[in-house]
């Protein structure tokens, strides 16, 4: 019991020094969602062949809403596959607000930020220009459809169809993710007490070179929990850099599960979805790579 009350009141008081910060970051969020979210669905959608350099930098906005627009204009075939893949793996749903919380990770969140846009860009140019004659017509999306058929702002309007306040919905987000950490903490904190610190260092680090790889697979969960879980775990020292990178690369947050929902070929989302995973294994695999070598 006095375990459980120290890991508690450590956890308790370790989150709420969080709280102040991650308002600020989502009360930001919100307030871009809602005076310019149909400017920044106008350029994903008018971006054409060349949609991945505005749909990464709009996709790195610390939400899932923009990964969840995107795949509706893909199965509408307003955007390419390249445009898409960039909004996935720009996305980092919670993790961004959660280090913003944190002042000694600014500069980690920075270098994060800049690899996932950079790369986005790199593997949506790649796809839509460099490999469009290998990929199916089918798959590449783009062109075809009409975004004036699409309505991506429901989740902001109240009962009677008018603008929720940006701060309830700010305060909303704050206190979901603030019970997310303090779980996350309470019961991580207590497994580390358990089993020992070295142990669970031990067994994580084990992995070696697939930790990216499994970090990636975690980061398909279309929950914002899975970026929660992660940005937590490198944290606490358990994840590498690199396997922080492979798990918000996938972490498209519900893009991933509203592209199954919309997109009628199951063929095409298993294909998505397997890009999304061996494309975040493979940046993670490479900049593990990268510090083996440069040190």
């Amino acid at each position: 019991m006095e375990l459980f009350l120290d890991v508690l009141g450590e956890s308790l008081v370790d989150t709420a020094k969080m709280l102040p910060f991650l308002f600020l970051a989502y009360l930001f969020i919100e307030y871009v969602e809602n005076r310019h979210g149909e400017r920044i669905e106008a350029i994903l959608a008018g971006g054409g062949r060349w949609g991945s350099v505005p749909a990464a930098l709009l996709g790195c906005v610390p939400q899932c809403g923009f990964s969840a627009i995107a795949s509706n204009f893909y199965a509408s075939r307003v955007i390419s596959l390249g445009t898409l893949m960039a909004v996935f793996l720009a996305t980092s749903d919670e993790a961004v607000p959660l280090l913003v919380s944190m002042p000694a990770y600014w500069d980690k969140l920075v270098l994060l930020m800049v690899i996932k846009v950079l790369y986005a860009i790199a593997v949506g140019l790649v796809l839509d220009f460099v490999l469009r004659g290998v990929l199916p017509r089918s798959l590449r999306g783009g062109y075809t459809g009409s975004v004036d058929e699409i309505d991506c702002h429901e989740e902001h309007s109240d009962e009677e169809g008018k603008p929720a306040p940006i701060w309830k919905a700010a305060l909303r987000h704050t206190l979901e993710i603030f019970v997310f950490i303090f779980v996350f903490s309470l019961v991580f904190g207590l497994i580390v007490e358990g089993v020992g610190e070295d142990v669970f260092a031990d067994a994580l680090g084990r992995m070696g070179f697939f930790q990216p790889v499994v970090a990636a697979l975690v980061g398909l969960i279309p929950n914002c929990a899975a970026s929660v879980l992660l940005t937590q775990l490198y944290v606490e020292g358990a994840l590498r850099f690199s396997s922080l990178v492979a798990g918000l690369c996938t972490g498209a947050g519900v893009g991933l599960a509203v592209l199954w929902r919309a997109n009628p070929s199951w063929k095409q989302n298993l294909f998505i979805t397997g890009l999304t995973w061996a494309a975040g294994a493979a940046v993670g695999v490479g900049i593990q790579i990268v510090v083996a070598i440069f040190g």
